[in-house]
């Protein structure tokens, strides 16, 4: 088993979102997890801005931290912390998302882009969700 054999694996698998972009946020690369859980084929996504799948609303913010790690080449998230995000799917619903993010580098070392690994949390995020309403429900009560 060589490195080359588990990125293949990691790369074409259906578990996890991978997705590459360049520094513009142009989608360049979208695996079978990427289809998944956003629902649009590599060739719908691939060529296309990250707006297609981030909520209309978040977009000012995402591109303000986007624009942070493309002139700094740093950023909170490609260190293995995770962030937790709305996402859209293709049909238009809102999912959960946690993802971290590798920088790329061009030749001459400039970060050119970035790889994100994201996964669906949405059903974690709901459970979670019902169980502070149950525990502040439960404390009003309570008194």
């Amino acid at each position: 088993m060589q490195a080359s054999d588990i990125a293949r694996a990691l790369l074409d698998g259906e578990a996890d979102a991978i997705v590459g972009c360049d520094r513009d946020g142009v989608i360049r690369f979208w695996n079978a997890g990427a289809a998944r859980i956003f629902g649009f084929v590599a060739d719908e996504a691939v060529g296309r801005s990250l707006d297609l799948i981030i909520p209309e609303r978040l977009r000012a913010r995402h591109w303000d931290g986007w624009r942070h790690t493309m002139e700094t080449g740093t950023s909170r998230y490609s260190g293995g912390d995770t962030l937790s995000v709305p996402a859209l799917r293709k049909d238009g619903t809102q999912i959960s998302v946690e993802f971290t993010i590798s920088p790329l580098h061009d030749t001459a070392g400039r970060i050119s882009g970035v790889a994100a690994v994201m996964r669906d949390v949405t059903a974690r995020f709901e459970e979670l969700r019902a169980l502070r309403k149950q525990a502040r429900a439960a404390s009003s009560q309570g008194g």
